[in-house]
């Protein structure tokens, strides 16, 4: 018996493949998940906050995703995040941005400090935890910012702040005023 396909029979078995293929994705479609190729949950700002306010961002853990929409509802955006390593370390709840700091400078917190008393300050530069531009929330030590560390972004790495590409966190800077409406989810 020869093991050598026809034309008609490869393709024919190609039709079936994809077909198969097919019903997963379809599925799931139809499954009514809000979720993009990237498989951060789709947030919208009603669901969170009464106004957009000045602007608003929803940082989402699970899908280590930050949505920012401006004030008047015209910019939507979203950014790829770090988040904290434990549940533990992540604060969840409201607050707001309540100062912003071009080059920041890195002070260990007490509890950072108690499991590594040798970790120093360090002040704005390339080796700076909190990267180029940091937005300072009005929850104690719990700061978006970004990271020099790109290797983070996408993963639970920090000690309860919300981490962005350096670019990002400058971008996100750039249209996020003093007063926008923070919620962790």
């Amino acid at each position: 018996m020869s093991t050598r396909l026809t034309r008609r029979a490869a393709l024919t078995l190609g039709a079936a493949a994809t077909g198969s293929l097919m019903v997963p994705a379809m599925a799931r479609a139809q499954d009514g998940a809000r979720r993009n190729i990237s498989s951060f949950s789709m947030q919208d700002w009603r669901d969170h906050f009464d106004t957009l306010g000045k602007a608003c961002i929803v940082c989402d853990t699970t899908s280590r995703a930050l949505h920012f929409w401006s004030g008047d509802g015209s910019d939507y955006r979203i950014y790829p995040t770090s988040v904290p390593l434990t549940e533990e370390l992540t604060k969840r709840g409201y607050t707001k941005i309540v100062r912003k700091k071009v080059g920041p400078s890195w002070t260990p917190t007490p509890s950072q400090l108690e499991r590594y008393p040798d970790w120093k300050p360090i002040g704005p530069g390339p080796d700076n935890p909190l990267g180029t531009h940091a937005m300072y929330l009005g929850w104690p030590a719990y700061i978006i910012h970004g990271t020099h560390d790109t290797r983070k972004i996408g993963r639970r790495s920090s000690d309860g702040c919300i981490g962005l590409y350096n670019e990002k966190i400058e971008e996100l800077f750039a249209i996020a005023p003093i007063g926008t409406q923070v919620r962790v989810i």
